[in-house]
């Protein structure tokens, strides 16, 4: 039996990742809706997902898999610092990370779909099996 690892949050960011789903962008809602019901090669994808003190866009538990859309906002420089140092924070703990900037999402939607599948390709020994293991706890 396989058992999940179990990452720290904090839990008084529970309903700000509530309400973070419930405001969603545009482009998160267009990523959501192809990674939702293990729409992705079988993979659990979560949406606005507390780890440690932040807030994750989407996860994936199975593969370590945090996925960032960075907006306009990303583009100033101390919003990249901070999000430099926060996704180094949250690597430390064997987390990786696909960021892509929203008007990808929104432009190229193929293209973020084919990076994302074929970073599971490149990362599991096989996916086809490795997202549907009955064996996995399920949260």
């Amino acid at each position: 039996m396989q058992y999940r690892k179990i990452y720290p949050y904090n839990p008084k960011l529970k309903e700000l990742a509530r309400q973070l789903r419930n405001h969603s962008t545009f482009s998160e809602v267009l990523l959501w809706n192809q990674l939702k019901n293990k729409r992705i090669m079988g993979y659990d994808f979560h949406r606005q997902k507390p780890i440690l003190n932040y807030i994750l866009d989407f996860f994936c538990h199975e593969l370590e898999l945090a996925i960032e859309i960075d907006g306009c906002s990303h583009d100033f420089e101390e919003a990249y610092k901070k999000d430099k140092s926060r996704q180094e924070e949250i690597e430390r703990l064997g987390i990786v990370f696909l960021r892509f900037d929203d008007l990808q999402v929104k432009k190229n939607m193929a293209g973020v779909l084919q990076t994302i599948e074929g970073w599971i390709k490149e990362h599991t020994p096989n996916p086809s099996q490795e997202g549907n293991n009955e064996n996995e706890i399920q949260t």
